[in-house]
Order: structure tokens, then C-alpha cells, then sequence
């Protein structure tokens, strides 16, 4: 199975009920998705960052993550100040930077860090199968969640029964190259995991119906909301209505 990292832990937001964490996430990222002003995006990039200071991921895991996140982020730097029209900023040989394009990028680098930073404290500080649980839980349409649960449990199977082919494959002396014979073994071995993998969800099915499986998972988990979630939620919500005002009024952040 896939080991998720950050679920691993005893802080005060791995003891929240997934349910919250879900539903709070969410609003947030709706919320900022939509904020204008760099300085209630900035605010966003706070609060998400002091809520995932609290959760105590791994440093090392957690740096490699938001430096993945932000090599496309990077690109949106090295492209849009010189192809957005506006304002001249700077020059670099042909090459003009606007103004317009680096407060854009600089506007979608905060948000896309403050959602990225919440998703990384409050939801990914839950494995798989939980969320699964939640989401069905929150009412997500039960096939979505089925299907959510399903590509978590046989994804890594399917991983394992490419890698199976091709060790078969090198075992009888394939070497890839650049050639029809590379592409014509290669896409053998991609329609034999098809093949496999379909033969083996078909067993899986009719093993599940034999034990009565009814298109619903049945969860021993059940969730109980207490005090401490009722006040995150409170605390939470009331930090995004303040950035969301912060947004639609930034006049009042002059006075």
C-alpha cells in the first residue's frame, strides 16, 4: 500500500475529525481561488502556514513537495512578465518585463502556495481510506468515493504488474531503444497490464458480490465531532471571512 507521511502524527490537527478537515480545506481553497489582492493572498499564505506548522509534517518531505509544486510555478515566471501586456518594468535585451504580468504571477504564486500549504496540514494529514470515509460521510456521490478507494487500492498493483513485465522482458534480452521494435514491445506491454489489470477487477467483483457487496463500502470508522472541532471550525471560518474582506474591501487595509 502507499504510506502516506504526513497522516502520521499526534498534533491537534491529526486529532481533528476528517470531516472538518475536508470541508475547511475546501472552503479555503475555494475562497482564495478567487481572492484579487495580493495582500489577502499573503494573509492566506499565513494562516495556511501557521496551520501546517502546527500539523509538524516532516521538513525534509514537506521542502521537497512545495519546491515540486513550485517548479510550474517557476515557469509562469519565466513566461508571463514577458508576454502579458502593460505597464514596462524592465528590459532585458528584446525582452520586456510588465508590470502587470509580474504582479499576476506574483499574485497566483501566493495563492497557489496557501492552497497548496492548507491541502498539505489538513488533508493529506489523513490516509486514503479515511478520506474515502469522509468524503462518502460529507455526502459525495458513493461512486466517485468507490472510485476514489478503488484507484487507491489497485494502483499500486497495477505498478506492480508493469514492473513484473518488464523484468520478464530484460530477463529475455530487451533493451529499449529508439526503434520500431522498442514501441511495438512496449505497447505489448502496456495492452498485456490492460488485459490483466480488467481480468483481475472482473475476479475482484465477483469475489465482492459473493459477499454481498452492494455498490457501498461499509466503514467500521465512526467519526464523532467534539468541542475541538467545533472550535476549529469556528476559528477557521472566521479567518477565511476576514481574507475574503479583506479582499472585497482592501480600501480599509489603507486607512
Amino acid at each position: 500500500m502507499f504510506d502516506e507521511p504526513f497522516a502520521h502524527g499526534n498534533s491537534q490537527v491529526h486529532r481533528l475529525d476528517p470531516r472538518v478537515r475536508l470541508a475547511m480545506a475546501a472552503l479555503f481553497s475555494v475562497c482564495v481561488a478567487l481572492i484579487k489582492e495580493p495582500f489577502a493572498a499573503g494573509a492566506a499564505l499565513a494562516l495556511a502556514g501557521a496551520v501546517l506548522a502546527v500539523s509538524a509534517p516532516p521538513a525534509g518531505l514537506l521542502c521537497k513537495r512545495v519546491a515540486l509544486v513550485n517548479v510550474f510555478v517557476l515557469f509562469l515566471w519565466l513566461t508571463v512578465p514577458i508576454t502579458t501586456p502593460g505597464e514596462p518594468l524592465a528590459s532585458l535585451g528584446p525582452l520586456t518585463v510588465s508590470r502587470a504580468g509580474v504582479e499576476l504571477v506574483w499574485l497566483v504564486t501566493l495563492k497557489s502556495n496557501a492552497i497548496l500549504l492548507a491541502f498539505l496540514a489538513l488533508v493529506t494529514t489523513m490516509d486514503s481510506p479515511t478520506m474515502g470515509h469522509a468524503l462518502d460521510r460529507l455526502g459525495v456521490p458513493s461512486k466517485l468515493v468507490f472510485l476514489f478507494l478503488f484507484t487507491y487500492r489497485y494502483l499500486h498493483v497495477i505498478a506492480d504488474e508493469w514492473q513484473r513485465l518488464v523484468k520478464a522482458a530484460r530477463l529475455r534480452g530487451f533493451a529499449p531503444r529508439t526503434g520500431m521494435h522498442t514501441y511495438r514491445t512496449i505497447g505489448h506491454l502496456l495492452a498485456m497490464v490492460l488485459v490483466n489489470s480488467f481480468d483481475r477487477s472482473s475476479r475482484v467483483y465477483q469475489a465482492m458480490i459473493l459477499r454481498g457487496f452492494q455498490g457501498r463500502f461499509a466503514s467500521v470508522v465512526r467519526f464523532q465531532a467534539g468541542r475541538r472541532d467545533l472550535l476549529f471550525t469556528l476559528v477557521w471560518m472566521t479567518a477565511t471571512a476576514c481574507l475574503v474582506l479583506m479582499d472585497l474591501f482592501p480600501e480599509m487595509l489603507r486607512v
